[in-house]
């Protein structure tokens, strides 16, 4: 979460209040977010505003919110439920013009601006790999536990253009896709 936030505030460095979109129902993904957040947020003199999704309609109402504070940019945490209503969020964040990042390369693929977060494909190759070995005897136990290490830069440089952003060279270098 840290360095998604420290990549919004590339991307619009004049934003001083970022508002972060998390799931109440979800304490145990919100709590290690909120902390990691709230360290870079203070290293890097960001306010953070927290509104709170678990329906559809709030979700709407968290957006609202987000314009009538005037709060210029979001970030998406990671949440099941966040990835199951992309479009809804993809498509506020536009009709809004509110830059926002996401974990999931979904979102960008979607139509949201940019997404940095573990590479969903290396992590179900993983398992595939350890499930063959499952299944030609290793027994799982005897099986080393891996954590996902590839993560991926996702940006939408239609998005990025109609928001009248310009994405600095060295991040557009450092993505792993770029969606024209």
């Amino acid at each position: 979460m840290a360095k998604r936030l420290d990549l919004l505030r590339q991307l619009v460095p004049s934003a001083a209040v970022v508002a972060v979109l998390v799931n109440p129902t979800n304490p145990a993904a919100t709590d290690a977010e909120t902390r990691s957040l709230r360290d870079a947020a203070r290293f890097l003199g960001l306010q953070l505003h927290f509104l709170e999704a678990s329906t559809p309609s709030e979700i709407d109402a968290a957006f609202m919110t987000l314009i009538e504070r005037r709060i210029g940019v979001i970030v998406v945490s990671a949440d099941p439920f966040f990835t199951m209503r992309k479009d809804q969020i993809v498509v506020l964040a536009g009709q809004h013009g509110v830059p926002a990042i996401y974990v999931w390369r979904e979102f960008a693929t979607a139509g949201g601006l940019i997404s940095y977060g573990t590479d969903l494909a290396d992590i179900q190759r993983q398992a595939g790999v350890l499930v063959g070995k499952i299944l030609n005897g290793a027994k799982p136990a005897d099986l080393p536990v891996q954590q996902a290490v590839k993560v991926e830069l996702v940006i939408n440089l239609k998005t990025a253009k109609a928001l009248g952003l310009t994405i600095p060279l060295p991040l557009l270098g450092r993505a792993e896709e770029v969606i024209e």
